[in-house]
């Protein structure tokens, strides 16, 4: 029978590893890198952990679907070192991104409730100037979309955009279509998505029918931030849990 983590027994690093299917190394490491609480040793040398990292090891490991191995790191660092200030702002700062990410989506489905069929553009392109037709030079939409103008260049590149040129001076042109391609690629590269991802459905959205393809993507980025904020709420009932204990053997 395993042993009563949750007892106030001393317990071996194997004790903590089987509960969660890890090596010992890998419990020893998390120790040396602050993620557990230092550990007495033994007159031999061995350590010796408690209830307390075994608890500790919990909420690092429910920390990390929600926050990442980075953050989860930080958050369980601070804690073990007394800054829990500093911890909570780190979980604040995931919560920020996730509710950013969250509004990014929303962005991305307005974009594509704007989108119509009849809006790709055409094979040619009217020998019009740009301030005839009322279409925009690349620095100008640079600007409107926070980025630089190398960036739209490299979008280009990888077929996300399709300006044409001013017949008079060679300058690229973004037309309607073009302005919309390079709205959608800024809000799905905010969103994570590489832009080998990104080609593909750009391609698709300019082609009759071809919205479907973005929607299962957005089914798919709405599970995935679902699946997050559901894994920051486990992370933070474990991280309470936690503190708890941390505050009680402080005013022990």
């Amino acid at each position: 029978m395993g042993r009563n983590l949750q007892s106030g027994e001393r317990l071996r690093p194997v004790d903590l590893a089987r509960e969660h299917g890890l090596s010992t190394q890998a419990v020893r490491n998390y120790e040396e890198s602050g993620i557990l609480p230092a550990a007495p040793r033994t007159p031999h040398g061995y350590r010796t952990y408690t209830s307390l990292h075994a608890q500790a090891l919990r909420t690092f490991l429910a920390l990390l679907p929600g926050h990442g191995h980075q953050t989860a790191t930080s958050i369980m660092q601070a804690v073990n070192r007394g800054a829990i200030e500093e911890a909570l702002h780190l979980v604040d700062d995931s919560h920020a991104r996730l509710l950013d990410d969250r509004r990014t989506l929303q962005a991305v489905e307005s974009a594509l409730r704007g989108l119509e069929p009849s809006a790709a553009p055409a094979s040619g392109y009217e020998s019009r100037s740009a301030s005839e037709s009322g279409h925009t030079f690349i620095g100008p939409l640079a600007a409107q979309l926070g980025i630089r103008p190398a960036t739209l260049r490299a979008w280009e590149g990888a077929g996300l955009v399709r300006p044409d040129r001013d017949p008079r001076t060679g300058y690229r042109v973004y037309d309607d279509a073009a302005v919309r391609d390079a709205r959608l690629a800024h809000q799905l590269r905010r969103g994570g998505y590489p832009l080998e991802r990104i080609a593909p459905l750009i391609a698709q959205v300019r082609a009759a029918g071809g919205l479907e393809p973005l929607k299962a993507t957005l089914r798919d980025w709405h599970g995935r931030l679902s699946a997050r904020g559901r894994a920051m709420l486990s992370g933070a009932a474990e991280l309470d849990t936690y503190l708890g204990r941390v505050d009680r053997r402080s005013s022990s």
